[in-house]
């Protein structure tokens, strides 16, 4: 099985960071249940109040992080749900910056 770290940074809209946090903490269990089944685990959000770049990190066992669960239906609601927060796609997916790690300590 392949275990991965991954970083990536999204911009959120200004005034959103309240409700951004509020539906987080409201995060539909059948979202968390796929994306456990799917391999993903410690998955934090990080928000810088001076860019309003929200940064995530992520932990992968296997091919697919949260990004690649797009064509799940789920996964369809919830972006739709979240579009109006943060800079999107047409299909509604979040921009999303992968970012290089270039440091781990264990």
């Amino acid at each position: 099985m392949i275990h991965k770290r991954l970083a990536f940074k999204m911009q959120l809209n200004p005034g959103m960071v309240t409700e951004y946090e509020k539906r987080h903490r409201e995060i539909w269990p059948e979202l968390v249940k796929l994306l456990k089944n799917n391999g993903i685990s410690e998955y934090s959000i990080f928000f810088d109040e001076e860019t309003h770049i929200l940064f995530g990190f992520q932990k992968q066992a296997g091919e697919q992080g949260s990004q690649d669960l797009g064509a799940l239906e789920i996964v369809k609601k919830w972006w739709a749900y979240m579009a109006e927060m943060y800079e999107t796609h047409p299909d509604n997916s979040p921009v999303t910056t992968p970012l290089k790690e270039v440091f781990f300590m264990e």
